[in-house]
């Protein structure tokens, strides 16, 4: 089984990612940060393990308001850096363990953490600042990441009892996974700083420390902390430093710190601390019981013939189609389809699988393959195609059969806004 042999607190500061990339090392104002996160990088150098779960938040980026999860974990293959106003760093992206987030993900779930999950989207500096200090000499990454973005700046957030509570079912996930992996659980933000209004550049050194030794010894007296209170002593950006709890509470009660460093350059207290796990009490029995709980909702489903859950799996398996499919919803990308369909395939990197199923109009092949319905509908008000003719080519009827079968056979409609007074379908 998975197990986790420790964790890894951490700022997220841009000027991490500053210094880095102005290769700042020997300049006596940064060479502190490059000093503080070498014994980390070694730490991951010694331990090489196979996965580690970094748990940060967004800056408005990547993950705006019109969408804004208190928990989205993502399940991807691989995360780019973001764009965050002056142009990417100059990093490659950073493989994802897709297969251990899924399973993470149905744990979580099934321990009714109400999670979002996310492909496709890029990080910025809350991650790639701290994960550019720990990348190999030669820029290549230590082990794939599996990223948790927490909604901390948008109110109501997460709070700091559920954090922990998050870290502790996060805990039973990874330790349920059947694979023999070692897993590090990275915690990003803080410490003490605030960057909006008057108070802009409120610093508390005195609670930064404190923090720290509460968060190894103590991390239950954190979890009764407010917003509020975390936003008087540390800040109101500082109050970010909840997400560590979940790292804690991933974490064993018997921990042994093994490297801790502070620092305050600028705007924000910047630390760095490693643990390890003492003690665990998994066992296979554990385990089967969990797994047995993430496979409870879906039980049978399998009986019900004709019938496919999309899941997480066939979500990262057929994202790229799936997007194809949804971005119908754009003028011009259904202008380009209609115009060129094999251009189209093409820009949108389609298999030659893919593109044949496309091609051929292959409405049950299309959910075989793992698409979700709501696309094909799109594809279908596109080329002029009913929902109902759909329906029944994946039934393997004719329209006219499938028919008799509907209390209005008369009935046929589409999503398209333009089909509404059409007569000739």
């Amino acid at each position: 089984m998975a197990r986790i042999i420790g964790g890894i607190g951490v700022s997220h500061s841009p000027t991490i990612g500053f210094a880095k990339d102005k290769n700042q090392q020997n300049d006596p104002v940064w060479a502190p940060i490059f000093e503080a996160f070498a014994p980390i990088k070694e730490w991951l150098k010694e331990k090489s393990p196979d996965a580690l779960f970094l748990i940060s938040n967004d800056h408005v980026t990547s993950f705006f308001f019109d969408h804004y999860s208190a928990f989205t974990l993502g399940i991807g293959h691989q995360y780019s850096v973001a764009d965050e106003g002056g142009g990417q760093r100059h990093i490659p992206p950073i493989p994802g363990h897709s297969e251990l987030a899924i399973h993470i993900g149905k744990s979580l779930m099934s321990d009714e953490f109400d999670m979002s999950f996310f492909q496709n989207k890029t990080l910025d500096h809350g991650t790639f600042s701290p994960m550019s200090m720990l990348a190999n000499d030669d820029g290549s990454w230590l082990a794939p990441i599996i990223p948790l973005q927490v909604g901390v700046l948008q109110f109501p957030i997460p709070s700091a009892k559920r954090c922990f509570n998050l870290g502790l079912a996060l805990r039973k996930a990874i330790e349920s996974y059947p694979q023999d992996l070692k897993v590090v659980i990275v915690a990003t933000g803080g410490l003490s700083h605030q960057v909006h209004g008057e108070r802009s550049g409120f610093n508390n050194t005195q609670w930064d420390l404190e923090f720290l030794d509460l968060i190894e010894k103590d991390p239950q007296q954190l979890t009764k902390m407010t917003h509020a209170e975390y936003a008087t002593k540390g800040g109101f950006e500082g109050s970010e430093v909840i997400m560590w709890l979940i790292m804690r509470g991933a974490l064993s009660g018997e921990i042994k710190k093994i490297h801790q460093t502070y620092y305050l350059p600028s705007m924000a207290g910047i630390a760095t601390v490693i643990y390890e796990n003492l003690a665990t009490d998994s066992s296979f029995s554990d385990a089967e019981k969990q797994i047995n709980q993430m496979n409870h909702q879906l039980a049978g489903i399998e009986q019900l013939q004709g019938t496919y859950p999309f899941t997480l799996e066939k979500s990262v398996k057929t994202y790229r189609l799936n997007k194809f499919l949804h971005d119908m919803v754009y003028p011009e990308h259904r202008a380009a389809f209609k115009e060129n369909e094999a251009l189209s395939f093409t820009q949108a990197n389609l298999t030659e699988e893919e593109k044949e199923l496309v091609r051929n109009r292959d409405w049950r092949g299309l959910i075989h393959y793992g698409c979700i319905f709501f696309g094909l509908e799109k594809l279908g008000a596109v080329l002029g195609i009913s929902n109902l003719h759909i329906y029944a080519a994946m039934r393997g009827q004719s329209l006219e059969e499938f028919q008799k079968t509907r209390n209005a056979p008369n009935a046929l409609y589409s999503v398209a806004a333009t089909d509404a007074k059409k007569n000739d379908w």
